[in-house]
């Protein structure tokens, strides 16, 4: 697969949605959310139980605490006509008792918010491991369409984003939906002409929350999509900052990297200016409620229908009706983000995966290493075939050297005998049986790989050597370091089999990066080998090396070696030429020489040029 086929001209992400674009199910992308977190509905019910409680407690306190100041109100009064005075002993019991509320409020509230917070751990805990396990389970064209960092961003930043906005709307949506509600009964209570007054503010309110929510959704969709994009740039440029210097192309990378960050500060920008500009339209619109009930409030306690305290238990009610309504609001961004998150995170979790598990595997224990390609036919596109028409015999033991042109298909070959895909026609086997046939995850163990691209992790040369069998001894793994003819260089290092490779493994060369790969795979012990370009990037004495190594790990294995160099083929057992997918001579060495036809071109043309050179 190309690479242009795979990414944009810089590398960016091949996939993304452009700005402006809504979620494409909002309602589709929560209902997944909640489906996902119905394990937890005890806990749930628990909350909702403590939240509800704690707003209740917290809603009766104003009414209480109204008729202290009736109470002082009218002692007031009765003290200026000289009839009385203020009972401050009755005053002091409803404060208590006004204290007592808020104090028990408080405490459910505390209670709710500490199991919410462990709902909301619990889950992006339980989605990050889903995903951790997803990514095993894609298929290989996945991430070959796909940057790193794209994939990261639905790990890092879209679940952190679920977390942030469960933790904080849920709880405030049932908090603020009971206070409404509540707030709405004690308002009737009080009087029924100042409560139709204040939900003259309502009708307001619902027409800007649906205004600013149907404006907000595109943007929120868009800053999480174009934050991916960014991810996947920083990280495919810090990976591959010598190749960007190499090729002077810091200006056209910064370029392409403003585009993108334009594009998500634009996308932000929008998202957080319709969040921010709610809270000062509704406070504007609640004031013009307190200035209505202010004006009632007054008539209304002039003819005595009220009393003082009522008011001020009215405006603090109202303040309280005002309040939920502007985090309803707050919560309608949140979820927002929610669902443009929710919607990335099940989108990936929803991939297609590879078929992992066959009704009746076979057995790899007793298997050699003989392998036949039948008529195999592949491309990655069903409607432009690679591969046309390849078959092969090899033999348990056997060295294959697969040579030809780049894009001839011969890594192709390799994925598809691994089952990184599948064929569109013909068949692979293994001592007779279809590779269809086993389990994927089964069919892998029986293959070890040298490949000419390095991998090795941040740790210990031993740790790194052990990773092809984890269960491998210390002795083990000096013995496969010595059959790959890399104990010495291992010893003359500070540390020997203790010294840590830094994450880039700049601290040791390519060659010996190389060796060390050999050695793993010596130690893995696997009944079929494939070495794919292994030593196309060193200097010949270091070839001369890595292939003293590479024929100690071929010994009584079947190996399929890919190679551009044909002098480091020539004692292959089988050599198969391809060109344009398809087989067009097989043999060994002598055989392709005396036939003088395409490999001999090849491998003349090699020769002209190394002397040449």
């Amino acid at each position: 697969m190309s690479e242009q086929r795979r990414r944009g001209p810089m590398g960016g992400p091949r996939r993304g949605m452009m700005p402006g674009e809504k979620a494409k199910d909002f309602k589709g992308s929560m209902a997944k959310l909640f489906r996902y977190m119905e394990r937890y509905k005890f806990r749930f019910i628990l909350m909702f139980i403590f939240a509800i409680a704690g707003t209740v407690f917290n809603i009766v306190g104003p009414k209480i605490l109204g008729k202290a100041t009736t109470e002082l109100f009218n002692g007031l009064i009765a003290k200026v006509n000289g009839t009385g005075g203020i009972d401050f002993e009755k005053i002091g019991m409803i404060l208590l008792g006004t204290l007592g509320l808020y104090v028990v409020s408080a405490c459910f509230s505390f209670i709710q918010g500490f199991v919410m917070t462990g709902i909301s751990n619990d889950v992006t805990y339980n989605l990050r491991k889903d995903i951790s396990k997803k990514i095993n389970k894609l298929p290989l064209n996945y991430y070959e369409s796909r940057t790193n960092g794209e994939i990261l961003s639905r790990i890092t930043n879209d679940v952190d984003t679920l977390q942030m906005s469960l933790n904080q709307s849920l709880t405030q949506l049932i908090t603020s939906v009971t206070t409404l509600i509540g707030v709405f009964v004690m308002m009737l209570s009080i009087n029924v002409w100042m409560t139709l007054a204040a939900l003259l503010i309502l009708p307001v309110s619902m027409l800007i929350i649906q205004t600013v929510m149907k404006h907000s959704q595109k943007y929120f969709q868009a800053q999480q999509n174009y934050l991916g994009k960014v991810n996947g740039q920083i990280e495919e440029n810090f990976g591959g900052h010598n190749v960007v210097r190499v090729f002077n192309k810091e200006n056209d990378v910064v370029e392409e990297f403003e585009k993108d960050n334009q594009k998500l500060y634009e996308s932000a920008w929008k998202s957080q200016f319709f969040s921010g500009m709610m809270m000062p339209i509704m406070q504007f619109v609640g004031n013009l409620g307190y200035v209505m009930v202010a004006l009632l409030g007054g008539v209304f306690v002039i003819k005595n229908s009220i009393e003082v305290g009522d008011i001020q238990s009215f405006f603090q009610y109202i303040r309280n009706f005002t309040q939920p309504i502007q985090q309803i609001a707050q919560v309608t961004n949140l979820l927002q983000s929610s669902a443009a998150a929710s919607e990335r995170v099940f989108e990936f979790l929803e991939e297609p995966e590879e078929s992992q598990n066959e009704t009746s595997p076979a057995d790899i224990e007793k298997l050699t290493g003989d392998v036949q390609f039948e008529h195999v036919k592949f491309g990655y596109n069903p409607d432009k075939i690679i591969i046309n028409d390849f078959s092969a015999d090899v033999k348990d033991g056997q060295k294959i050297a697969i040579v030809g042109p780049t894009g001839a298909g011969k890594t192709t070959m390799v994925k598809l005998l691994m089952r990184f895909y599948d064929l569109n026609g013909g068949t692979i086997k293994v001592d007779g049986y279809d590779i269809k046939d086993f389990n994927r995850s089964n069919l892998r163990e029986m293959f070890g790989m040298v490949l000419q691209d390095t991998w090795l992790f941040s740790g210990t040369i031993m740790e790194n050597i052990r990773y092809g069998r984890l269960d491998a001894t210390d002795e083990e793994v000096i013995a496969a370091a010595k059959a790959a003819h890399v104990h010495n260089f291992i010893m003359q290092q500070p540390g020997g089999y203790d010294m840590v490779l830094d994450e880039e493994t700049s601290n040791i060369s390519q060659g010996q990066k190389q060796l060390l790969t050999i050695a793993r795979a010596i130690l893995a012990d696997n009944k079929i080998l494939i070495l794919d370009e292994a030593t196309s990037s060193v200097d010949t004495r270091t070839e001369m090396q890595i292939q003293k190594a590479m024929d100690n790990l071929m010994k009584g294995r079947t190996s399929f070696v890919i190679a551009h160099r044909l002098s480091t083929i020539k004692d292959a057992d089988l050599i198969l030429v391809m060109k344009d997918g398809d087989i067009i001579e097989q043999g060994n060495h002598k055989e392709l020489l005396a036939k003088k036809g395409f490999y001999a071109d090849l491998y003349n043309s090699q020769f002209e040029n190394k002397a040449s050179a």
